[in-house]
């Protein structure tokens, strides 16, 4: 079963980055309240980005991966800017 590490633009601006076997379910839950506490706190928002894993441990990973990142660099993967992206990766090695 695949899982999907995905970005939410919460209501305030602010990028959350979780992961889900079904992210439209996943997005109704932090509409809710109930998704998680911070998107309870500030409100959900939009996915600005979807990725494709094929299992939990992949997917995890990927985001704990992206949630160490910038917000530019989520910015820029979520816009498909991967130019940007390489760039900002070069400037913290």
């Amino acid at each position: 079963m695949p899982f999907y590490v995905y970005i939410l633009r919460m209501s305030d601006g602010r990028l959350y980055v979780g992961h889900s076997n079904n992210p439209p379910r996943r997005l109704a839950e932090h509409e809710q309240g109930k998704g998680c506490r911070t998107t309870g706190i500030f409100g959900a928002g939009d996915i600005v980005f979807v990725e494709e894993h094929p299992d939990r441990v992949s997917a995890a990973r990927r985001e704990r991966q992206m949630k160490g990142w910038t917000r530019a660099k989520k910015l820029a993967l979520a816009a498909g800017n991967l130019s940007e992206l390489h760039e900002l990766a070069k400037r913290r090695a």
